[in-house]
Formats: structure tokens, C-alpha cells, sequence
């Protein structure tokens, strides 16, 4: 399609979108970003969706920061930190000059306050684990804060960077109750709250107080821009035209069709990073009948076509996954690369007939009366429709009839916490393999986000030890015996590794895009017009 029918029909499609307003009138004010899908919320403790961090990294800070290099530990608000000769007990210094927006200072009882509320099981944080083995967090005076873990955490500081840890008001969450993260937020970050639209915008305003960001950044602030909107596009034609015609000032959200015609228009640039990972996949819930077994599991990865995946959908733009990881991720198991499950659909289709799943008139499996047809969860949104369709043309090569059921964002992390599905679509992102996998394989995450049912004695052995092992050797091994175990299950289907690839108007000074948690504008300080 030509960019100006393109552009023609995405204005068509956008209708009541609302980008009412003229870009170079909102040049020095107002930067829109648009994105395919929203958060069920903005609780930092109880949602693990990219949308969610990308707005809360905006709206709050972490005690300490990660550099863009995804490696560099940098100040964040603690300006300075000790760690005790057995690695159990960190100790914060905390600015004294850090501000909610509410104009209420920030004290070491604020950040006593939000750690403790992700880790106290009645949060039911889905990512408690990520804040290590905690024996106690003491506020020792006003700017002090003493972090006491029952054993060494070796990745506790990076943790400590994501936004599950950001620091929130004890009276901002009492006072909104369940609506906390809904209706409103009051952090310490370089943008403040003011307007949330579920599905459709999230609108947020400097911070003027704000002096404190992250020395990574040349603008420790106030932010240049006054306001930045986040604009939910779930139509990837309609965020295409957006960025072309400049009613989107950027978004890492740019559909892999759109990359070319990105690249040739001068008033525009790609920003990319690629110093982190994230990954694609489909998981299998192993113990619902038919996927509980491991033989069908392997014949369905199998059937799965991953060049063409990346070669045909993201038009080269992506890697092909044949590991759940990225292979040149910290601790990755070199001795499963010859094992990985390639694409292979004459081999799958012996393995389902050894197993006894035999054809039908329609061309589909069955077992003793029960039919192979797992039911697949997904995102709305033209990225995982387009990757469930395919993968479901797959697996009719091989007589399996996947049903697809795909939700909004708003509702589909709530969907994905149940049982009544088979098999669901996720992506992740990640530094280390410790990262990913403490993250989906321990039995105490299931249902979420270890949505697998996944519950091995053995795994969580292994990660347990891994998590608090004192030497690089000792992780690694135990890391890389999880990787093993779970590939040689083939609980997963891995579709494709994704770099970080921002779509900027030329209008916006050089910046550099992060990568935290897929984040690619971190805390937006350094982005500021030119023209």
C-alpha cells in the first residue's frame, strides 16, 4: 500500500482517535506516544504488563538505577548504598530533597512502606520473588533505609531498578483503595498523574519540582516536555500513519511493514538498543488435557515455522527463537543448543501418530474420543492476532485444531490468571537467564505468571539456588539445569527474539532509547524538541 493510501486509510480507520491537535502547535508542550495495548492498571505491584512500566517509570522512581548499557547500577533515589561482607544486608542513603507530586516529602518510611506492601502476600504481587528473601526493611532514621535479606541475592540490585520497586504514598493508597493505580497515583517521578482513559489514553503533566532523575541522563530535570500522552492504537496501519503524518512524535510500537518507509523519511529516525532482550512465545498449560502431554507439546513446537514467522510477518526485523531465551543472554546453557526443537512437520506428524492421536475425515486429531483442539488466550491487537493465525495454520499441517481467543488488555491479564484455557501468547523482557526464569518457572507463580502450571521440585531447587548462589559457576549450573529441563519439555513455544527500535520525528533532539523492561523511554528527561 502507498503512504498515501496508507495514510488515507488509517485516517479512515482512526475516526474518534482523537489526534485533534496540530502537531507543530503542540511542538514545545505535548508529546503523543502511540502504543498497541494498555495496562489492566498502573498498581506497580500488582501488574507485570510493558504498558504498565512504561508509565510507571514516568510516575515514580526506584531506590537506584540501570544504566542504558543494562548493566551499570547508577544512583537513583538513594544517592548511595553499602552491602554487608556476607551480601545480606544493603544499606540506602536517601536524598533529601526528593518530592511527591503532591508536594509531600519523601522519607525513608515511604520506601519502607512500598517495599513492604509488594512483598506482604495479601498484595498477591505476582512478582514478589523479584524482591529476594526478605528478613525485614528498617527505616534506621529519616533518610536511611536498612534492607535485610535472609540470604544473598545476587540480583537484587537490578531488581531494586524495575518498576515493581518504585516508591508509592501509604495515604495515596489508602485514600484510593482499590482504585489505586485506576483513578490516580501520587509518585515522585519527573511527570505527574491527570488523566487515565482505559483503552484509549493516559495523560500525565511535569513534575516542576523535580531535580532528582537518574545521572544517566544529561537533564536531571524537570523534564523538557510539559505533558506527555500515552494513545492506545491497537491497529498497526492506524500507528503507522500516526508517526508518518506526525500526530505520534514517537513510539517504539512501529509495525515491522512501516520500518522501510520509516527509514527512507528524512523527518524521521529509528533509535535502537541492543544491549537486552525480549522474546515471543506460546505457553503450554501442562496439565489440561492433551497439552499435559509431553509428546504432543513436541510435536506442536515442531510444526511451528519460525524463519517464516520473522521473515514473512516481521519482515525481518526479528530473530527466529528456538530457545526461550536469547542465547547471548548472562547463563545460557551452550550445552542444549544442539537439542533445541527445530521445525520439522513430517517429524511431528510421527510423533502425534506414535502417540495415538489419529486423523479424522476432517483432517484433525483424536484420542479416545477426545479431539485435539487446545484453546489459545491472547492480546487484542494486530501483533498477536497475526502470530495466533499463523501459528494455527501450523498446527493444521499436523492435524491440531487451535481455537483462538483473544482480549483486550484491560481484561486479559485478568483471563490469563485463570484455568480455562490451554495454551496463551506472552512476551518478556529480560537481562540474565536468572531474570526470566525465577520469573515464569516457580510452582509458588502459578497461575501467574508461571500461567504453565509448571510445578517442579527440582526447578525450584535449582532456581532457588541459582537466586542466592555466591558464585558466577555455581548460578550458571543452576540456572543452566532449568534450561535443560524445561526445553527438554517443550512447555513453550518460542517464536521470536525483539531489539529495542524506537520511531522518533527528527523534530525531537538525539536521545537514546533504554531498554528496561522493554522500556525504551525510561523516564522521557532527556527528550526535548528542537524544532
Amino acid at each position: 500500500m502507498s503512504v498515501k493510501r496508507l495514510i488515507w486509510a488509517a485516517t479512515a480507520l482512526a475516526g474518534g482517535l482523537a489526534f485533534t491537535a496540530p502537531a507543530m502547535a503542540q511542538a514545545q508542550n505535548s508529546l503523543t506516544i502511540v502504543r498497541e495495548v494498555d495496562s489492566d492498571r498502573y498498581d506497580p505491584h500488582r501488574s507485570t504488563a510493558r504498558a504498565a512500566s512504561e508509565v510507571l517509570f514516568m510516575l515514580a522512581d526506584t531506590l537506584v538505577s540501570l544504566d542504558h548499557d543494562m548493566t551499570s547500577i547508577k544512583p537513583g533515589l538513594a544517592e548511595s548504598w553499602t552491602v554487608s561482607p556476607d551480601g545480606k544486608v544493603y544499606t540506602f542513603k536517601l536524598r533529601q530533597d526528593v518530592k511527591f507530586c503532591d508536594g509531600k516529602a519523601m522519607t525513608a518510611e515511604d520506601v519502607v512502606y512500598s517495599i513492604k506492601r509488594w512483598i506482604n502476600p495479601e498484595t498477591r504481587s505476582p512478582v514478589r520473588w523479584r524482591a529476594g528473601p526478605v528478613e525485614d526493611i528498617v527505616a534506621k532514621d529519616a533518610y536511611t533505609v536498612e534492607y535485610r535479606l535472609t540470604a544473598p541475592f545476587s540480583e537484587l540490585l537490578y531488581q531494586l531498578t524495575q518498576s515493581f520497586a518504585v516508591v508509592i504514598d501509604k495515604a495515596n493508597v489508602d485514600a484510593l483503595g482499590a482504585d489505586f493505580g485506576v483513578r490516580g497515583f501520587n509518585g515522585t517521578g519527573p511527570y505527574c498523574w491527570v488523566d487515565w482513559r482505559p483503552r484509549n489514553d493516559m495523560r500525565m503533566r511535569r513534575h516542576d519540582a523535580y531535580r532528582w532523575g537518574p545521572p544517566i541522563y544529561e537533564n536531571r530535570g524537570p523534564a523538557h516536555i510539559q505533558e506527555i500522552v500515552w494513545r492506545i492504537v491497537p491497529e498497526e496501519n492506524t500507528r503507522l500513519a500516526a508517526v508518518l503524518t506526525g500526530q505520534s512524535q514517537a513510539t517504539q510500537y512501529v509495525p515491522y511493514s512501516g520500518m522501510a518507509q520509516i527509514r527512507a523519511n528524512r523527518n524521521l529516525r529509528i533509535v535502537d538498543n541492543q544491549a537486552a532482550f525480549w522474546t515471543y512465545f506460546i505457553g503450554f498449560k501442562v496439565d489440561k488435557a492433551g497439552v499435559d502431554e509431553e509428546a504432543v507439546r513436541r510435536a506442536i513446537v515442531m510444526a511451528v515455522d519460525q524463519e517464516a514467522i520473522s521473515r514473512d510477518i516481521n519482515f525481518g526485523e526479528t530473530e527466529p527463537a528456538y530457545s526461550y531465551i536469547h542465547q547471548a543472554a548472562t547463563d545460557w546453557n551452550k550445552a542444549i543448543d544442539q537439542r533445541l526443537i527445530r521445525t520439522n512437520v513430517t517429524e511431528a506428524n510421527r510423533i502425534l501418530d506414535a502417540a495415538g492421536w489419529v486423523r479424522g475425515a476432517d483432517g484433525f486429531r483424536s484420542k479416545n474420543g477426545q479431539r485435539l483442539s487446545p484453546l489459545a488466550y491472547g492480546f487484542t491487537g494486530s501483533t498477536w492476532q497475526k502470530l495466533m493465525e499463523t501459528v494455527q495454520g501450523d498446527l493444521r499441517k499436523i492435524g491440531v485444531d487451535l481455537r483462538i481467543q483473544l482480549f483486550d488488555a484491560t481484561v486479559a491479564w485478568g483471563k490469563l490468571a485463570t484455568q480455562e484455557f490451554d495454551m496463551f501468547g506472552m512476551s518478556f523482557p529480560y537481562i540474565t537467564a536468572g531474570d526470566a526464569l525465577n520469573l515464569y518457572f516457580r510452582s509458588t507463580n502459578a497461575p501467574t505468571p508461571n500461567r504453565m502450571n509448571w510445578k517442579n521440585p527440582d526447578t525450584d531447587r535449582w532456581l532457588q539456588t541459582g537466586m542466592t548462589a555466591v558464585s558466577d559457576a555455581e548460578r550458571a549450573q543452576n540456572y543452566g539445569q532449568v534450561l535443560e529441563q524445561v526445553h527438554e519439555a517443550a512447555v513453550w513455544i518460542p517464536l521470536y527474539h525483539e531489539p529495542m527500535k524506537v520511531a522518533a520525528t527528527a523534530r525531537l533532539a538525539p536521545f537514546k532509547a533504554h531498554n528496561i523492561y522493554g522500556c525504551g523511554f525510561y523516564k522521557g528527561l532527556d527528550l526535548r524538541f528542537t524544532r
